[in-house]
């Protein structure tokens, strides 16, 4: 798989890095552990070397799992973390403290079974804590050795500018798809002048993208897409419109529609580094054939065409969810 440089911070990255929250947390039951390292270690033997975690996933579970699957393969890989919610439960509001923070990493640490975090990422802008603090925290775990880059997760622009001026940011990892493209009125602007990698997460629309989600599949009680407004029966139906769109343009070119969300999101910009998760194998070599496929300009303007004629329907996050993005 061809590599990737996360803006100007000089990290170097598969141009498709795997989601790992699936595998333990969010979309139902975790998978087996054996199950999820094997799936792991099979991304990377198919050419990824960028893998994202945080402790919120599980709790804790994904770190450990991803750590175990990574442990032979260290020094060839890119892991990612996360920090921000206190005790790690995103149901119990945001702690950016700069103890916690320093905290999490040494617990981050022990879980991934690693001496460095490649990247750590606030994984919600706090406002009990100045993003300057949070900033100086990790740029402190940078000159100890313990923490190689900075990233911030669904940050505004006024945050990100803020941060980067204390310690540079390494990348936003925000949603962003055929979608979702809010981020491409102000984020990608400002993340070309800071020189700030993009990591969008859910670039397949949390699985609807794939055209495997219709208006009548029915989601695990603990699938958090059940509080999704986008995931709605009604709003299925609606947006089907898309996925049928973007299924008639995979056709044309020979590829799935996955293939052509996530050669989309790598045509925007070099520096886009797509990360989808999935529990399946046969998801996964799916995922990693979108790498390859390059969309001409013919491509990418039907795309657009096709885009301008669907109206996506309902929010991507509940009411509670959408107060913590884009501080």
């Amino acid at each position: 798989m061809l590599k990737r440089l996360l803006g100007r911070s000089g990290l170097e990255v598969s141009a498709l890095g795997l989601g790992c929250m699936g595998l333990s947390y969010g979309y139902g039951p975790a998978t087996d552990r054996q199950a999820a390292i094997r799936l792991i270690r099979t991304a990377f033997e198919r050419g990824v070397t960028f893998f994202d975690t945080a402790e919120a996933y599980g709790p804790f579970i994904n770190e450990e799992v991803v750590g175990a699957a990574l442990a032979p393969l260290r020094d060839q890989v890119v892991i990612a973390t996360k920090f921000g919610f206190r005790d790690g439960d995103t149901n119990l509001g945001l702690d950016s403290r700069p103890e916690r923070i320093r905290a999490v990493a040494e617990a981050a640490l022990t879980r991934l079974g690693t001496d460095r975090i490649d990247l750590f990422y606030q994984h919600r802008v706090d406002p009990a804590v100045p993003i300057e603090d949070v900033a100086g925290t990790v740029r402190d775990l940078i000159a100890e050795g313990k923490v190689k880059h900075f990233g911030l997760s669904e940050a505004g622009v006024a945050s990100i500018r803020r941060a980067h001026a204390v310690q540079p940011v390494a990348a936003l990892q925000s949603e962003y798809s055929l979608w979702w493209r809010e981020p491409e009125q102000a984020i990608l602007p400002l993340l070309e002048e800071l020189g700030i990698g993009f990591v969008p997460f859910s670039p397949l629309g949390k699985g609807f993208l794939t055209g495997a989600i219709s208006a009548s599949t029915q989601f695990d009680s603990t699938d958090f897409r059940n509080t999704v407004p986008r995931f709605t029966a009604d709003a299925r139906a609606a947006n089907h419109a898309l996925v049928d769109l973007l299924g008639r343009i995979a056709a044309g070119i020979g590829a799935t529609p996955a293939q052509v969300a996530l050669a989309w999101l790598l045509a925007q910009r070099p520096w886009i580094v797509p990360i989808p998760g999935t529990t399946k194998l046969q998801r996964l070599e799916e995922n990693i054939g979108g790498a390859s496929l390059v969309l001409s300009a013919q491509d990418l303007a039907a795309i657009e065409a096709a885009l301008a004629q669907v109206t996506v329907q309902g929010g991507r996050y509940s009411p509670d969810r959408e107060k913590l993005v884009g501080r």
